[in-house]
């Protein structure tokens, strides 16, 4: 069977002209010598021979998750600390000589948790403890501002009275 030439006159360049067009390849398709096909990755492989197994011999290859003999092992790469998490906490430490540093270490831990967050760095814990020491110092402060507020407003009331 013979299929008529396509419309327009076009004539398949890669086609053998010798051949009828019914025995012609498929462009396309994968023929038996196709370069593009992919290589069999076991063709020549010797299956294994069943035979004694020796308890004690050592393996052929390391076990899962040890390196190699003479290869050091590759470890994971140290995670950076956020620079700002370490400035909060200090600043939150300081606060406690200060405390006027102690609300600034507690609001630079919090831009330091959102820096981590969208950075993956390292220093998630020291961020969480400059917030909490920065603002248990703070409300320590805003407390003894308001009992010297109280004490000097009595004792200026008191003076008057007298």
């Amino acid at each position: 069977m013979t299929y008529p030439p396509p419309s327009g006159g076009w004539n398949d360049p890669s086609a053998d002209p010798t051949l009828p067009v019914s025995s012609q390849p498929i462009p396309g398709q994968p023929t038996g010598t196709d370069p593009y096909a992919p290589a069999d990755p076991y063709a020549g492989a010797v299956p294994a021979q069943a035979g004694p197994v020796d308890p004690y011999a050592a393996p052929a290859y390391p076990a899962y998750g040890y390196p190699a003999a003479g290869y050091p092992a590759a470890g994971y790469p140290a995670a950076k600390t956020n620079g700002m998490a370490i400035a909060a906490l200090v600043l939150s430490l300081v606060g406690f000589a200060s405390c006027i540093t102690a609300p600034v270490g507690a609001i630079l831990g919090h831009v330091a948790m959102k820096q981590i967050r969208e950075t993956g760095e390292g220093g998630e814990g020291m961020a969480k403890a400059a917030i909490i020491i920065g603002w248990i110092l703070t409300g320590l402060l805003l407390l003894l501002i308001a009992f010297y507020v109280v004490i000097i407003v009595l004792a200026v009331a008191d003076a008057s009275n007298s």
